[in-house]
């Protein structure tokens, strides 16, 4: 008998840093040994290729797959992707730091890391994700984009940009009192675009709920499929990796996403961005901002 075999049974402590990527579904013996392996080996789950999983659990490649699948998942990356996730929550900044070691060419390996995100999202999210997001924006009464730390660098890109096209955005990338004022004038018709991803913060949910409580639409651009802004709140899910190669995490996809949106939201309404546009382009030489 296989040592996977001969393990004790998965106790709590183990499945806890899983928290909803598994989903109480009915597993076969063997499935049920992929998701043992998986539990009690964050790091490797999070990082190994699928032989050494399937291995690990005494099943064949292909049965780690269909317990892909069976949990919800496309397949096994699009499972470990969401593994990651997780467990960069898990471990400490500075053991994240370590985990990704010393680097040959900093720039190198941070452009080749950001091309794979790239990919990554490409794979994540549908043509129809995005299109019903960009109908939602489009369609707004207003639209209010939160990030905070990092991730206030997209969510600024979005209501910069959406605001020289015309649309009613605005930016909160701040908390406490300034989040919660923000968030008070939210009702029906209007749209919150949440960016939060690495370590969910409670005061962005929070918002998130009160926002969708009031009647708004909720955009959320995160790292995770799962959890409680992921399947909780969001009416429309858009999921990019956030991962870098050093302590801090990579803005690259969920600006390149938000890139994205904002090109559709300029096709949806034509007219009014290109008024907009042609009005800023004559305040620019009101105001006398540039050189030339």
């Amino acid at each position: 008998m296989s040592s996977a075999q001969n393990q004790e049974p998965l106790g709590n402590a183990d499945a806890q840093w899983l928290g909803d990527v598994v989903p109480e579904v009915p597993l076969s013996k063997a499935q049920s040994r992929v998701v043992d392996v998986i539990a009690r080996n964050p790091q490797l789950a999070s990082y190994a290729e699928i032989a050494e999983i399937a291995q690990r659990a005494d099943v064949n490649n292909s049965t780690v797959v269909r317990t892909a699948q069976t949990l919800g998942y496309r397949g096994w990356p699009d499972l470990q992707r969401e593994l990651r996730a997780r467990y960069l929550v898990l471990i400490s900044t500075e053991d994240t730091l370590i985990e990704h070691g010393e680097h040959r060419s900093p720039l190198h390996d941070a452009l080749t890391h950001d091309i794979d995100n790239l990919r990554q999202t490409l794979d994540n999210n549908t043509a129809t994700d995005a299109e019903a997001a960009i109908a939602t924006l489009a369609a707004a009464k207003s639209i209010l984009v939160v990030g905070l730390g990092s991730f206030a660098g997209p969510a600024s890109v979005m209501a910069h940009v959406g605001s020289t096209m015309g649309y009613p955005i605005s930016l909160e990338n701040r908390a406490g009192v300034h989040l919660a004022t923000a968030i008070n004038s939210l009702g029906e018709g209007d749209v919150l675009v949440v960016v939060n991803m690495w370590r969910s913060m409670k005061q962005l949910i929070a918002a998130a709920e009160a926002a969708s409580a009031a009647g708004a639409s909720i955009v959320a651009i995160t790292d995770m499929r799962r959890g409680q802004l992921a399947t909780g709140v969001a009416d429309h899910l858009l999921v990019v990796p956030s991962e870098g190669i050093s302590f801090f995490q990579s803005v690259t996809a969920a600006t390149s996403v938000v890139y994205g949106l904002l090109a559709g939201m300029q096709a949806a309404q034509p007219e009014r961005t290109r008024a907009a546009i042609r009005r800023t382009q004559q305040l620019w030489k009101d105001l006398d901002i540039y050189l030339d």
